[in-house]
Order: structure tokens, then C-alpha cells, then sequence
């Protein structure tokens, strides 16, 4: 199409404020199938979350079993949910005729060092989806997940979908990295509980670092830190392709 790159990689993140039932899945896959037709030389690595409260019952199960699970084993029983919203996303993409793969969180290849949280260091090894890029114009991978060297699977944290986006964005030199929400990007307060909320159509990384601090987790705040060290520009959006957006960068002058 006019105006349209060769081979231009987008990372698309859908997080569960947007996965909420099974009807979303075919809204969420509608949408990828519109943005292709906008430009058909767009790639997309689509990063998916467990359906909305999926993760917390996948925990109480768990804790049904005892009350103490080994967070490795927990980490295995929610990884099962991420994987559900891999191949429900990838079959209704198929059912549309997209051309799409969803990989498991080995093949993603998000790899993690270091034992604390704060502490750990990731990096992706995008080998298997620019595979899939030489053939297919969609890759779904599984956030929230990465793999330690030994190949146990470890959580990324509360929003550590957002996290995977952003690192594979940096890894894939994505043209974008945008965070579907069920909201339309940042407001000066909570848009669900105050009506006149103001929309913020751009956002630098110190704002939205200070409003993750004082509890707006619209966006995982490491993520934002990994963003920012790298220079990448964050699209927050929601599935309305006529609602506004928000951009987060760091070249945004704020009063």
C-alpha cells in the first residue's frame, strides 16, 4: 500500500483490562485484521495477558491446594493462562484468514538473570519470531513470563505484560510499541471514577513515573524505566480506533 515500508514491525500488547471474555478475543483479533489492511507491510508481534481475573483464579486455586505454593510452581500454573490467550487470539486470527503464529514463552525468547526483582536483568532473543516473520505477518507470544538460562519460567511482576512489550520492542527495533488498555491513554485523574478527567495526548517519562508512584498502574512503572533507558516511544491506547491516544517519550514539554 502507498506510503507503506517494507516490513514494518509493530509490538501490540493486550493486556486482561481488554481480554475479558471470549467474544473479546474475536474483537482483539477484528482489530489486528483492520491495522493489516491499513497497511499490509506491517509485521506484529502481538504480546497477549491472561483473560481479565484468570491469573487470580489460577492463585486461588493454588492456594486451595496450600497455602504456601512454591512461587516456581505458581509461576507454572499461571503461565497456563497466558498460553490459553496465545491460541485463543491465534484461532480467531486464523478463523479470519491472518496468516498468524503464537509461540510459548521458550520460543518468544525473553531470557532473565538475577534472583530479585529489582535487581534482574533481561534480554530477548527474538531469533524464532523474526522466523516467523519471513513467512507470516502475526506472531503471538505470552506476556508476563521470560525464561531463566535454565529454562524455569519466572514472572515478570504485576503489569509484567507491559515489561515483555517493551523489551521485545527495543530487541525487534519496532517501528512502535503500543499498550492496548480499556482506557484511551493517560488522564489528569481516574477517567473510571471522575467524569471530567482530562485526556493527556502526550506524557514524558517523568510524569508518568511520578503518577506511577502515587498509584496510577496503568503502565508496569519498570517498564517505563526500561523504556526510557532506551528511547522508545510508548503508544497507551485502547481497541477504539477513534478514541485519542496518549504518547509517552521523553521529549514531551510539560508545563
Amino acid at each position: 500500500m502507498e506510503g507503506c515500508p517494507t516490513k514494518r514491525i509493530v509490538v501490540i500488547k493486550l493486556g486482561g483490562s481488554v481480554l475479558t471474555d471470549e467474544d473479546s478475543y474475536r474483537d482483539a483479533a477484528r482489530f489486528l485484521v483492520r491495522r493489516l489492511h491499513e497497511c499490509s507491510s506491517e509485521h506484529f508481534a502481538v504480546v497477549v495477558s491472561a483473560q481479565n481475573g484468570h491469573t487470580d483464579e489460577l492463585e486461588t486455586l493454588a492456594r486451595r491446594v496450600t497455602n504456601y505454593p512454591n512461587p516456581r510452581t505458581l509461576d507454572l500454573l499461571w503461565s497456563t493462562g497466558e498460553l490459553r490467550s496465545v491460541a485463543l487470539l491465534t484461532l480467531h486470527l486464523e478463523a479470519l484468514g491472518v496468516g498468524a503464529v503464537g509461540l510459548n514463552v521458550h520460543e518468544a525468547g525473553l531470557r532473565c538473570t538475577g534472583s530479585d526483582f529489582r535487581q534482574k536483568r533481561f534480554r530477548a532473543l527474538a531469533t524464532e519470531l523474526h522466523r516467523v516473520f519471513d513467512e507470516r505477518p502475526v506472531a503471538v507470544v505470552p506476556g508476563f513470563f521470560a525464561t531463566l538460562v535454565s529454562g524455569t519460567l519466572v514472572s515478570l511482576g504485576r503489569g509484567g505484560s507491559d515489561l515483555t512489550a517493551v523489551l521485545l520492542a527495543d530487541e525487534l527495533d519496532a517501528e512502535r510499541c503500543e499498550l492496548i488498555k480499556d482506557v484511551s491513554g493517560y488522564f489528569d485523574e481516574d477517567p473510571h471514577s471522575r467524569q471530567g478527567a482530562v485526556h493527556l495526548p502526550q506524557v514524558s517519562y517523568r510524569r508518568a513515573l511520578e503518577m506511577a508512584d502515587t498509584g496510577c498502574e496503568l503502565v508496569q512503572r519498570r517498564a517505563l524505566e526500561v523504556a526510557r533507558d532506551a528511547r522508545l516511544r510508548l503508544l497507551v491506547r485502547s481497541l477504539d480506533d477513534s478514541a485519542p491516544a496518549s504518547i509517552i517519550s521523553e521529549d514531551v514539554v510539560e508545563a
